[in-house]
């Protein structure tokens, strides 16, 4: 019962500083998740400003899981190169290098008044931005007050010598007992998901003295390893090779990066010790009331130092590691066909800034399909020729379907914690989804029209004919700018809709009055004029479609 009361305790303490950690970087996340985006959306191809986002940004959100979901999120969605995504990601571990200098302080008394503080704020706030603040603060004391939990278990094993023996074998002296200490820290944070958690676990065990500096930093440098799951398991679900390529890319970061420090382990070890004595502090096993009170700051300088000098190291060699990569990569997994119906991926729903941007990515290639669709059919009636009609009833079908798909995981995503911008963008997307699919409905009844044209043998006449080149290339150039816009609308994008919308309006309504002034003086046949002012009808609706998907952009109601 002894050891099943430690355990116990143990676990538990482990399980909220894990809590604590999601809970703040939640928090994080919502109050500065527009902020975030931006940041990453704006990377140049310079490698140095891309590690130096990275750090910022995992900073932020206190999770190098969080960033790398969200980078490859981006990647897959065609916001980032691969290239732009490696280089954050090499900030990124040393912006998670962070919380283990957080919790290298000693700030276990203001866990609960951290707590009661967050819960206040968290629950009983009506302004959305204290709420956010209250959940960071919430975490922050979960944190801790696991932090403390862990330590108050492990306490007993101080004085037992059967866990002493144990830990024994975690010796770093030998090159076997350095490859166990760093496979170790490797399964056990493949296994939590999270390398803050190990990482903290192994300050405590440290703390306790069941961990010599020495073992305890070899189970950080495995945990650097065991952190890259994270990625992995972001890329399952989805055929992106580009996404694919920056899971492995981070993997082989961090393993190779590990692998050299394992060569100089000792040489390290000690560089960690002189630079943190140097800032005053005492030796990692000096006692003090029964405890190893230092040893945490040198494990958070050490896991710092580590990850400062591998992005510095891989900076230089960066194009090297993206060709790497792509060596690596599975060559089978390509991109999904045209018709492919989107599939989301579920990992992303802890990240909704990723998940959005895969929305975004499924809906510009609605629109590319929608503006095929219509290519498809408008070719075919201007050379009167049926035959060039093929493939418009697959593709509407596709773009019905997709619709479909979208809406579904939108609501899936509303039904998460998210924030108002995010909420915004959820009914922008809703919007242009509808749009786009009834563009295809209007393909869709033009191509009809157009089949009962060839049926009944009724030609338009060339007066007609350049009337619908004129109509329909105005309308391409409205539905190629709202694709090019989809992504990242400029300032001037609503101006130029209005003047494409208001162009469609005042063209069909010219073409209109002037086909039926010729119907009345019968310079042209009745029906198929008729027919042509029906084309025209759709042509100008799917203007009106485009306009409706340029405020959604917009955000314009």
């Amino acid at each position: 019962m002894h050891f099943i009361g430690i355990f116990i305790e143990t676990i538990g303490g482990l399980g909220l500083f894990v809590l604590g950690m999601k809970t703040m970087t939640e928090g994080l996340q919502m109050a500065a998740g527009p902020r975030i985006k931006k940041i990453l959306c704006a990377i140049s191809a310079n490698r140095v400003i891309g590690c130096a986002t990275g750090a910022l940004v995992t900073a932020m959100v206190q999770s190098s899981s969080a960033t790398t979901v969200m980078l490859i999120g981006f990647v897959s969605a065609g916001l980032l190169t691969l290239q732009q995504a490696v280089g954050v990601i090499l900030g990124a571990n040393i912006g998670t290098t962070m919380t283990s200098q957080l919790i290298a302080f000693k700030l276990s008394s203001l866990s609960l008044p951290a707590v009661a503080l967050g819960v206040s704020m968290r629950f009983f706030s009506k302004q959305k931005k204290y709420r956010y603040a209250g959940e960071v603060i919430l975490g922050f004391g979960l944190l801790f007050l696991g932090m403390e939990t862990m330590k108050h278990g492990l306490q007993p094993l101080r004085s037992d010598p059967n866990f002493l023996s144990f830990f024994t074998r975690f010796d770093p002296a030998s090159l076997g007992g350095l490859l166990l200490c760093v496979l170790t820290g490797a399964l056990l944070t493949m296994a939590v998901q999270s390398s803050s958690a190990t990482v903290g676990l192994t300050m405590t065990m440290a703390t306790q003295g069941l961990l010599s500096f020495p073992a305890a930093m070899a189970l950080v440098l495995g945990e650097n390893i065991g952190t890259t799951i994270t990625a992995e398991l972001a890329t399952l679900g989805t055929a992106n090779i580009e996404a694919h390529r920056t899971a492995r890319a981070h993997t082989m970061f961090n393993v190779i990066g590990v692998g050299i420090m394992v060569l100089v382990f000792p040489q390290f070890v000690a560089f960690v010790e002189k630079i943190t004595r140097l800032s005053g502090v005492g030796a990692p096993d000096a006692l003090l009331h029964g405890e190893h009170l230092y040893v945490g700051r040198y494990l958070a300088n050490g896991h710092t130092l580590f990850n400062i000098t591998n992005a510095l190291f891989f900076l230089l060699f960066l194009p090297v590691l993206v060709k790497a990569a792509i060596m690596l990569s599975p060559k089978d997994k390509t991109a999904p066909p045209p018709e492919a119906i989107p599939e989301f991926n579920d990992f992303y729903d802890e990240s909704p800034i990723a998940a959005l941007a895969q929305v975004r990515a499924e809906i510009l290639r609605m629109a590319k399909t929608a503006r095929q669709t219509l290519e498809n059919v408008i070719p075919a009636i201007k050379q009167r020729n049926p035959e060039m009609m093929s493939g418009w009833k697959e593709q509407e079908k596709w773009i019905d379907q997709a619709r479909k798909e979208i809406t579904h995981y939108l609501i899936k995503i509303y039904q998460l914690e998210i924030n108002e911008d995010s909420a915004r963008e959820i009914h922008s997307f809703f919007r242009m989804a509808n749009n786009i699919e009834k563009i295809g409905d209007a393909v869709e009844q033009l191509a009809h029209l157009s089949e009962k044209l060839f049926e009944n043998r009724l030609l338009l006449s060339d007066h007609s004919l350049k009337d619908l080149e004129q109509m329909s290339h105005r309308v391409l150039a409205f539905l190629d700018l709202v694709i090019v816009q989809i992504n990242a609308p400029d300032a001037t994008f609503m101006q130029e809709a209005y003047k494409h919308e208001t162009g469609i309006n005042l063209q069909f309504n010219k073409m209109r009055v002037q086909k039926i002034q010729r119907l009345q003086e019968r310079d042209c046949s009745i029906e198929p004029g008729l027919w042509y002012i029906d084309i025209m009808a759709y042509l100008e609706r799917i203007g009106g479609y485009c306009f409706n998907i340029a405020q959604a952009i917009t955000g314009q109601k």
